[in-house]
């Protein structure tokens, strides 16, 4: 069994991939989306989505054999609120994830009544369509604390020679303002340049930087809050290798990205 990589993703705007798109906003990530699966070493025994739509005390994974849908968007289309995604759990991965943290001394639990949420559902919905491989969604800490989140992806870091591929679902940039706003666009790309060479180190040097993203360029003006930049630190902490920018676009103005580890 081949060791799977951690991926940093870029989830979109709500369910766009499932509505008319007539100038092609979202073409290019349903494009980088689709392809996700044939930039794997081989077909992964499960996944493990960190959300950025799910935030508790300490971490949680879902543990259902059948995650229900949790369609946490507003004020769209009917039919997008009738998208399907029937993908098994898999409750027994969920507790070993669960105990790669607690052996590491970081508060983690499984919550068999929590449901996918669209961080997990609408991407996932574009990259493995048939909807057969064993999901298990991970939370944040309500704390947002990067060092946190980088050491419970370092102790999850074993489940990548299980089989298991660790995706971070996220957005390297959200402001909600700043979409559509040219005047986001240089602080979006002088953020995502900073993420960009961060990335490019590794071990303690790319950790340094990432515990303290805040002082990036426009850091702030780009994530008002952190909880869509949370899920790369688990990515991150989830490999020693750099991480190489897989997809960049310019999504209505603003620049955004996606990383992958090896």
């Amino acid at each position: 069994m081949r060791r799977q990589p951690s991926i940093y993703i870029p989830h979109g705007g709500g369910p766009c991939f499932f509505m008319e798109d007539p100038h092609g906003i979202w073409t290019k990530m349903e494009a980088f989306l689709h392809e996700l699966p044939s930039c794997l070493p081989e077909r992964p025994k499960a996944i493990l989505l960190v959300s950025a739509h799910w935030e508790t005390d300490g971490f949680a994974f879902t543990g259902a054999e059948r995650p229900s849908l949790i369609y946490d968007y507003y004020n769209f289309p009917p039919h997008t609120y009738e998208l399907r995604y029937e993908a098994p759990g898999d409750p027994a991965m969920a507790e070993r994830a669960a105990g790669l943290l607690n052996a590491a001394d970081l508060k983690a639990r499984t919550d068999s009544s929590r449901g996918f949420d669209h961080g997990v559902f609408i991407p996932l919905k574009v990259a493995f369509p048939d909807a057969d491989i064993p999901i298990v969604e991970m939370s944040l800490d309500h704390s947002l604390d990067p060092a946190l989140h980088i050491a419970a992806g370092r102790a999850l870091a074993p489940l990548r020679d299980e089989g298991v591929v660790i995706i971070a679902s996220g957005m390297s940039f959200h402001n909600m303002q700043g979409f559509g706003d040219p005047r986001f666009t240089v602080p979006s790309e002088d953020f995502d340049n900073w993420l960009t060479e961060s990335l490019s180190f590794a071990g303690q040097e790319r950790d340094r930087r990432l515990e303290r993203w805040q002082d990036a360029p426009a850091a702030r003006l780009c994530h008002p809050r952190e909880e869509h930049l949370l899920p790369l630190m688990v990515a991150a902490g989830a490999s020693d290798a750099p991480g190489e920018r897989v997809y960049d676009d310019h999504l209505v103005a603003v620049a955004v990205s996606a990383f992958e580890f090896a």
